[in-house]
């Protein structure tokens, strides 16, 4: 890649197999060529800092990634809706007009579809079942 993207990476951040799913997948974006900001850690997103930083801060540092990045990766699993910071974030970056690939590992299926909720995966360029998948369609869009 002679220009790595930036990558945004969205999820769920609240449970200890969260957070390990979401830096397995930046560990892999990385080895992969990208970029990855990853709120957990590049936000100062974590039970510790909400309690020193106001909540304001959070939200600004993680739009300001948004705005700066190519591609948003959200991560989709955890049910049948995404998470709802999540879904924030995908509605953010679809009004800004990114690149956005969603990944929903959960085998699980809701719906007619199977998928995700509509107005979530409209907004996507692709919708991976697998890392490997997702991995494949972002060196499309690199």
């Amino acid at each position: 890649m002679v220009n790595k993207k930036n990558i945004y990476l969205a999820g769920p951040l609240f449970s200890y197999a969260e957070r390990n799913f979401n830096v397995y997948l930046r560990d892999k974006l990385v080895e992969n060529g990208f970029s990855v900001f990853l709120p957990q850690e590049d936000g100062n997103d974590d039970i510790e800092t909400r309690l020193e930083v106001r909540q304001k801060n959070i939200f600004e540092m993680d739009v300001k990634a948004i705005d700066n990045c190519d591609i948003v990766v959200a991560v989709l699993d955890g049910g049948s809706d995404a998470d709802s910071g999540t879904a924030w974030e995908i509605g953010y970056a679809y009004a800004k007009g990114k690149k956005i690939m969603g990944l929903r590992t959960d085998f699980r299926t809701f719906g007619p579809e199977g998928n995700v909720n509509l107005m979530i995966e409209v907004s996507l360029d692709a919708l991976e079942k697998d890392v490997k998948g997702l991995i494949s369609s972002l060196k499309r869009y690199a």
